[in-house]
């Protein structure tokens, strides 16, 4: 498993790429005109045979979701692509709707035509005003060609496709939290069951995907499920997008089968720059446990991941080297996480406060030896007892930090300040005030 495979990135650097004409020319819209070929449970069961997984984090089948819906009663269903891309680290979906949004839209039309949906909705984070715009000319481009609307292609299938920007906020990226937001209500997670397939948007049966899912849809109906399942590997089918950043020589997004390792990733990225080592590393975002380099030849697919003591998320590879301060890499991305906590239960809400508060303490040189003890006992609260994932994800790098870096955290301790860095007492002088 040692070279790239780009399928949805495949485009990305040709002149206007984002245009229905170099999308066309490229072979876009061709997928879509076989799905309309096909019943629509032809075109469901083929990406549940492909066994393509939610490129979102969680790793479920989408078939398989897609499947869960009720029968049709006569009544509406929805299909709703999240775009509301916002944790640190992950930065594969705004790159893809940027340089290729048709490849979602057409990915749209045959999910929602898989479906029986005639309205779809795009949710994008509210920040990236440039794609927002970008997903709004691309829609009108694909109206105004009959790829939307009544009769989409001469068929007797219409599909009315909005694109929503939400109003910025992590919380938003689950599922129920986003279906709130789209429907104009504050963002946050809803009580489950009932589960969106039954009851999602405006109490109808809905189906949520991430955008390289769908966007990975029109690949399988043209190439055929037996192709997809030719890469990766037997669980983990297919290619994903893998994001670089941090501390290598050449960031960005390479896409390649399911099971690569990061080793090979990084070989590929120019490795780490120049004069320094790999000290640590997420493998799917900053809510998942890190990883070391004993773990660089793990295969990234999700459950050689998970059995190594991660998750592979989103794909997110952030790289640090030996002069970044564990602790203090942890201590940030708590500020995120009781930033972005929504509020409503109270172990996210009070546990990502405390956390933050004694990480900044320790940060700052004010830290204790019981403050561990601490550090380690508040995520037995809330992982597992928080209303949504977001709880399940925030503690994730700070308890990998204190398995794999323990000592760092003793040495602020005992040494009364951050030994990366000499200034860090502002930050206890900014909780105490």
């Amino acid at each position: 498993m040692s070279t790239l495979a780009p399928l949805l990135t495949s485009r990305w650097g040709d002149p206007q790429s984002w245009t229905l004409a170099a999308y066309r020319e490229a072979g876009g819209y061709q997928a879509l005109a076989k799905a309309f070929e096909m019943e629509p449970a032809a075109v469901l069961n083929a990406v549940k045979d492909s066994g393509l997984r939610g490129r979102g984090g969680a790793g479920f089948p989408t078939g398989v979701k897609w499947s869960f819906l009720p029968p049709p009663d006569g009544g509406p269903r929805y299909l709703v692509v999240n775009a509301d891309e916002s944790e640190p680290g992950t930065c594969k979906d705004i790159p893809l709707m940027m340089a290729d949004p048709h490849s979602l839209i057409e990915g749209v039309i045959i999910t929602s035509y898989a479906i029986g949906c005639h309205h779809a909705f795009i949710y994008l984070r509210g920040e990236v005003v440039h794609v927002y715009r970008r997903l709004l000319h691309a829609v009108s481009e694909a109206r105004a060609a009959g790829l939307l609307g009544d009769g989409v292609m001469g068929t007797d299938f219409k599909l009315e496709l909005t694109v929503h920007a939400g109003a910025g906020a992590y919380i938003c990226g689950e599922e129920t939290a986003l279906l709130d937001s789209l429907e104009g209500r504050r963002g946050q997670p809803r009580l489950k069951p009932p589960f969106p397939a039954v009851a999602g948007l405006y109490a109808r049966p809905t189906v949520v995907n991430n955008v390289e899912s769908i966007a990975s849809v029109p690949w399988i109906v043209a190439n055929g499920a037996d192709w997809w399942k030719s890469m990766g590997t037997e669980k983990s089918t297919g290619v994903a997008i893998y994001s670089l950043s941090g501390h290598v020589k050449r960031p960005g997004q390479y896409e390649a089968p399911l099971g690569i390792t990061m080793r090979r990733l990084l070989e590929l990225a120019g490795g780490i720059r120049d004069g320094h080592e790999l000290k640590f590393w997420m493998p799917g975002g900053s809510s998942t446990p890190m990883f070391t380099a004993e773990q660089l030849d793990v295969p990234l697919d999700y459950d050689s991941v998970a059995a190594a003591g991660s998750m592979l998320g989103t794909r997110a590879l952030q790289c640090f080297d030996d002069t970044v301060c564990v602790v203090r890499a942890v201590s940030r991305w708590m500020d995120f996480y009781a930033h972005e906590s929504c509020g409503k239960c109270t172990p996210c809400r009070e546990g990502t406060f405390w956390l933050r508060a004694v990480l900044r303490r320790i940060e700052a040189g004010q830290g204790k030896m019981d403050d561990l003890q601490i550090l380690e006992d508040i995520p037995g609260s809330i992982v597992g007892r928080a209303f949504c994932p977001l709880g399940d994800g925030a503690p994730s790098s700070l308890t990998s930090s204190l398995k794999f870096f323990r000592d760092e955290y003793v040495q602020h301790i005992d040494q009364g300040r951050c030994p990366y860095d000499h200034t860090a007492s502002y930050l206890f002088e900014a909780v105490a005030a």
